[in-house]
């Protein structure tokens, strides 16, 4: 790629957004799952699945195994489908389940039923898989369930924290599609969009066994108590006694957030910048996140440019005003600005690899320069009430710094890129 030798607007935006696609890139199932796929069964093959991936991984393994009589369905996020022939594709709602949700997830456990030795169940999981494949556990409804999906969005708490929530109300989650497979072989394909990727975090687990079913979650029972029914209060304070999942070893991540951030490392070496990795599992409250970096550029060495790279899923504890529109990277975007104060010579990329980010209004996440204040004052946007109003989507699609890219059909979680000219070190 020929990048302009002067770090001026247009040549960083192109390096950035060059970055960011081949992140996403190096997560494309069609690209990268047939080489993790099992030996063919003797038996029948079916295929079940949950997330935002998961529709175009089942078209991978379609074209994959052209020869193999396959069956089964898959679920999406309403508009992250695409034309199978063999596996069917259903869609459902995200990131708060829906009645189609719950019809996916009784459908899964169906599928997966009465299946012998000789049969082959590929799991298909992405993250997004927790809300599009819900069944809510025995005693509580789906409404329920919604509810305590909405408080833990607006909670600020961690995913593996939600996780634990998730699967102790779920009657799919923490391994018992796995169980409902009886005999047969079960082989988990998974795109890994947590951080440290736990393979039992990712969708909530549904092939692997619950590592907190016996975890104390009273303290969360009593954060989240004020807003979910007394029998979600009761079952989160009762820990699971026995449980009659099978263990399951074969689990294979095709696809990891470190892996893409070397496509992106690779693109921006090639373009003559060097590169300092931060870490493919940062977490915390987005704009803390982003201060702390503003730091860390502030500090580092002068010399030639480099661009710092992170991936991880940082979170967003809703205060104040709520009516605005944003997700956590346009969050962390917003934030680095006014903590880089108009600093010449950085620019920025923050998006989700899934085309999606919260509710910043169909956008992937922002691109931020150095006159992103300048610009947003000039349309008299105060963008210190903005961010203090969760409304960052708004600012950065009124100064055209929205990425929009609808969904990519896979996700690695957040992506996140600073480019540091060798005049800004």
């Amino acid at each position: 790629m020929d990048i302009a030798p002067l770090w001026d607007d247009r040549a960083a935006r192109t390096l950035l957004r060059a970055m960011f696609d081949a992140a996403v890139g190096a997560a494309d199932p069609l690209t990268v799952l047939a080489d993790h796929l099992p030996d063919k069964p003797k038996g029948r093959c079916v295929v079940v699945g949950a997330g935002k991936a998961s529709a175009t991984m089942a078209l991978a393994v379609e074209r994959a195994w052209p020869d193999v009589q396959l069956s089964g369905a898959v679920v999406v996020p309403y508009g992250h489908g695409c034309a199978t022939s063999r596996i069917a594709v259903r869609e459902a709602a995200h990131p708060v389940p829906d009645a189609n949700s719950e019809a996916a997830a009784r459908e899964m456990l169906g599928l997966v039923a009465g299946l012998g030795a000789d049969d082959l169940v590929l799991a298909l999981i992405s993250g997004g898989g927790s809300s599009v494949m819900a069944l809510p556990a025995v005693g509580i409804t789906l409404a329920e369930k919604q509810a305590v999906n909405r408080a833990l969005l607006a909670s600020g708490l961690d995913i593996r924290t939600m996780n634990a929530v998730r699967r102790r109300l779920s009657g799919i989650k923490g391994g018992k599609l796995a169980a409902a497979a009886g005999s047969a072989r079960v082989v988990t394909l998974t795109i890994s969009d947590i951080p440290g990727d736990d393979a039992a975090a990712i969708a909530s687990g549904p092939t692997l066994p619950d590592p907190d079913a016996a975890r104390d979650l009273s303290d969360l029972a009593a954060q989240l108590k004020p807003q979910v029914s007394e029998a979600v209060h009761a079952l989160l304070v009762a820990p699971v006694v026995s449980s009659s999942v099978q263990p399951v070893a074969d689990v294979r991540i095709i696809a990891t957030p470190q892996r893409s951030l070397e496509a992106a490392a690779a693109v921006a070496r090639a373009a003559g910048v060097a590169v300092e990795m931060l870490g493919d599992d940062l977490e915390g409250e987005s704009r803390e996140l982003a201060g702390g970096m503003a730091r860390a550029i502030g500090e580092g060495r002068s010399g030639g440019p480099r661009v710092l790279l992170s991936g991880g899923e940082t979170t967003v504890t809703l205060t104040g005003a709520r009516g605005g529109r944003g997700g956590r990277n346009t969050e962390f975007a917003l934030a680095l600005a006014l903590a880089m104060d108009g600093r010449p010579g950085v620019w920025c990329i923050a998006a989700d690899t899934d085309g999606e980010d919260g509710a910043s209004g169909g956008g992937a996440g922002a691109i931020v320069t150095p006159d992103t204040l300048a610009r947003a004052h000039a349309m008299a946007i105060d963008p210190r009430r903005s961010l203090d109003d969760h409304d960052s989507g708004t600012l950065f699609e009124a100064l055209g710094d929205l990425i929009v890219t609808g969904p990519t059909r896979t996700n690695v979680n957040d992506f996140r890129a600073i480019l540091v000219a060798g005049s800004a070190a």
